[in-house]
């Protein structure tokens, strides 16, 4: 992985996340990426500039008033020498500035001036990034080709524990290293599915999973990073679309599931099977919200849902099949057993249960196929997912060759 001599244009906007921006200089530099910053005001109660110079080795501007670098038109030379544009940590404010298309200081301008790919890595209170406004700012950014970094969940400096916290520098600085790409996917279709399954019981209540989806959609975001065009089928998830994917699907059953998979994976080259589907349905499904019966309990009947995999690995022609297992124990086996079974190209599995898998922040993988396999030791879920992108292009390009 290396960024040597791209240029990589920092915008700091205000925010106690702003410190995680100095780790973040210096992790960019020392793959020698050239990086220059520009600073909010407000970013400068938090650090300040004489910081990121000496990290940067490059003079930070703040103002667009600045005199000197304005009598040669400076915001415009930067806008220019940018190859790419990361907002780390980006507020709500500038967000809400962004997505409205203003450029009442030097980094919002430069935002507007510039050709260069935009990313953002959203810092913020967890009721911040949930309110309604802040939503649809980030769906109007999405929309517009802006690649959202972020966020990710945990505890906060004002107390609070939940979605906003700014990604950690090593992951940003793999994102700008993935956005260059190797191309690894490049030209490819990648279909991804990804987050739980719900089965409804009554109007009310249903049979699901604990899934969250981090792990596919951070699957379907490094895909789109190799260059891919990812078709994401998305479970019953509050996860924005990840940057570059380019349609998104939502769904609530498995067998909605099922159906948008095979659909979409026609004329797929790769499938990646990161959804966590439900295995049962209940053979009825209530029209009112089922009452207690003075505790006579209550009985349901379930029927076996349609395999997506299996259902892709038995037509003539199918793409690239890669599957998913979350096991308790004994994982190797069980999931050797379904990618022989199934009729897998590969398999990626993982150990799940209290602080494992579906409800952390990080994970860890073992990639089995036919003859081979990988372990891929616990990290975040967006640097795990950039290695198991890597591994399946290298199979997917090795079984094609043959």
């Amino acid at each position: 992985m290396s960024l040597a001599k791209r240029r990589i244009l920092l915008g700091v906007s205000g925010g106690i996340a702003a410190y995680k921006s100095c780790e973040l200089v210096r992790r960019l530099r020392d793959l020698d990426a050239d990086v220059r910053v520009v600073m909010t005001e407000s970013a400068t109660h938090f650090v300040s500039p004489t910081t990121f110079q000496a990290l940067s080795g490059q003079s930070v501007r703040v103002s667009l008033w600045d005199a000197q670098a304005e009598a040669a038109m400076g915001h415009i030379e930067l806008a220019r020498w940018a190859e790419r544009i990361l907002i780390a940590p980006a507020s709500a404010d500038i967000l809400a500035r962004l997505a409205h298309g203003l450029a009442d200081d030097l980094l919002t301008t430069l935002c507007l001036a510039s050709a260069a790919p935009l990313y953002v890595a959203p810092a913020m209170n967890q009721q911040m990034w949930a309110h309604a406004a802040t939503r649809a700012n980030i769906e109007t950014l999405r929309q517009r080709g802006v690649g959202l970094l972020g966020p990710a969940s945990g505890d906060q400096a004002c107390g609070d524990v939940g979605s906003g916290r700014m990604l950690e520098a090593h992951e940003l600085r793999d994102a700008m290293a993935a956005s260059f790409g190797d191309g690894s996917l490049a030209g490819l279709n990648v279909v991804v599915s990804a987050g739980p399954t719900y089965e409804d019981i009554d109007p009310v209540r249903f049979i699901g999973n604990r899934s969250s989806g981090r792990m596919g959609f951070a699957v379907a975001q490094a895909a789109a990073l190799a260059g891919a065009n990812v078709t994401l089928v998305a479970g019953p998830v509050s996860l924005p679309t990840p940057a570059g994917v380019a349609r998104r699907i939502d769904v609530r059953s498995a067998a909605q599931m099922h159906v948008a998979v095979l659909d979409a994976s026609a004329l797929a080259d790769i499938y990646i099977g990161a959804a966590a589907v439900g295995d049962y349905r209940p053979n009825y499904v209530s029209a009112h919200k089922l009452k207690k019966r003075d505790g006579a309990g209550l009985s349901l009947q379930l029927s076996e849902n349609p395999d997506i995999l299996t259902s892709l690995s038995a037509k003539p022609v199918h793409p690239f099949l890669v599957g998913f297992a979350a096991e308790t124990h004994d994982v190797a086996n069980y999931a050797q057993h379904k990618l022989r079974n199934k009729g897998l190209d590969m398999i990626a599995a993982n150990q799940v249960g209290e602080g494992l898998g579906f409800e952390a922040d990080d994970n860890a993988l073992s990639v089995y196929w036919a003859d081979g396999a990988i372990e891929l030791p616990r990290a975040a879920k967006p640097e795990l997912a950039r290695q198991l992108i890597t591994q399946i292009a290298q199979c997917y390009r090795a079984s094609r060759a043959g």
